[in-house]
């Protein structure tokens, strides 16, 4: 499986210092050899990852391409965006 991001993530992610990549870059490997878990809700077409308290990871599964939508670095700014979708 590989794992493609998005324009915004690709930003996010290389807006985020070296801890936390490293971070990052390890959950999305736990999630390729790991299915889809935490769906989210009100028919948001994407599951989310919790990177540590604050950070989270919003990506989706389609067959062998990990598409990661969103790196976000503060919960803040995750709320802010999941609830666009309410």
């Amino acid at each position: 499986m590989e794992i493609e991001l998005s324009e915004d993530a690709r930003q996010e992610f290389l807006s985020l210092d070296s801890e936390l990549k490293r971070r990052f870059k390890a959950h999305m490997e736990k999630l390729i050899r790991m299915p889809p878990r935490r769906h989210l809700k009100f028919g948001v077409p994407y599951h989310v990852e919790d990177v540590t308290q604050q950070a989270r990871l919003v990506y989706k599964c389609d067959g062998k391409v990990l598409y990661v939508v969103r790196c976000f670095a503060r919960h803040k700014d995750y709320e802010k965006w999941y609830a666009s979708y309410k």
